[in-house]
């Protein structure tokens, strides 16, 4: 069998389980009327989310029998201490010109005390109460980047599969392009909780449309710490921050508010950041092929 052929092999038995295991568990919760706030969800969430990193070792191992030495499993870290800091600290940068978008053309009006955000999400014994609200939202700031860095084990299980196989394996000599492609196919990968009212809640169907953009963006971003670090866990560093530090402090700033669909982060204003960023590594011609081994 040729190389060319193993490898197309691999690439539709990863997008076959990882797509079958990860809607399998996000749609079983439907049969049992769960819904996001319940806290029993999560027990179907989390397996979904680590079908990536399943199909890309049974895949690696068993499939295309071609090891891992390409993963990108070591941290790499004394030689990549920028970039591991770009991971963790790009979605502030985000957040911020959300925020002032949003001001400017009266999109929608941030609540740093978070009271809002707290009323909409039935958050009556949340600690921040007994905190003065001119403090909240530093000390928001604080706890989800110190949850960025707790749960980046958790985000490998969705990089080790997405940027560590399948990126590097669709259109191997035309990164952009692999990027782009792997961007739709990650945003549809996510479409049944999208459905369930997980990144859109009020615009469901829209977030169909808004999702894979968003998902383009970050998948050029994510493929550009790869292969600038050899590692993926930059890339899962800057996913986690994507949820926790980009999600949570967008929810936290916004939510009850107007139009979330263009202020939440994986709204409609994130394309200007995003797309800003996306656009320098392009024209800097910072995305390059990754070596196989």
């Amino acid at each position: 069998m040729s190389a060319r052929s193993n490898t197309a092999r691999g690439i539709i038995a990863y997008l076959l389980i990882a797509f079958a295991m990860a809607w399998s568990f996000w749609c079983i919760p439907l049969l049992f009327g769960l819904t996001l706030r319940s806290p029993s969800y999560f027990l179907f969430l989390l397996p979904g989310a680590f079908s990536p990193a399943i199909a890309a070792v049974v895949v690696r191992k068993w499939v295309t029998r071609e090891g891992f030495a390409d993963a990108g499993l070591r941290l790499n870290f004394l030689n990549n201490r920028r970039y591991y800091m770009i991971a963790w600290l790009l979605p502030l940068l985000v957040v911020a010109i959300i925020v002032l978008l949003a001001v400017i053309f009266r999109i929608s009006t941030p609540d740093f005390s978070l009271q809002r955000a707290m009323n909409t999400l039935g958050s009556r014994q949340n600690p921040l109460e007994a905190i003065p609200r001119p403090l909240r939202f530093p000390v928001a700031a604080f706890q989800v980047l110190l949850t960025a860095i707790i749960v980046t084990p958790l985000l490998w299980g969705e990089e080790i599969g997405w940027r560590s196989y399948l990126q590097i394996r669709l259109m191997a000599h035309r990164p952009l392009l692999a990027a782009v492609i792997t961007g739709v196919i990650w945003g549809i990968w996510h479409y049944p909780i999208n459905l369930q009212g997980y990144n859109y809640p009020d615009n469901r169907i829209l977030g169909l449309f808004i999702f894979p953009v968003f998902t383009v963006l970050l998948s050029i971003i994510l493929g550009w710490i790869r292969i600038r670090t050899g590692s993926i866990w930059p890339v899962s560093l800057a996913h986690a921050a994507t949820n926790t530090i980009g999600g949570g402090l967008s929810v936290l700033l916004f939510m009850g508010g107007p139009n979330w669909v263009f202020v939440g982060y994986p709204g409609i204003l994130s394309w200007i950041p995003l797309g800003g960023i996306c656009t320098w590594i392009i024209l800097t011609g910072q995305l390059i092929p990754i070596k196989r081994c």
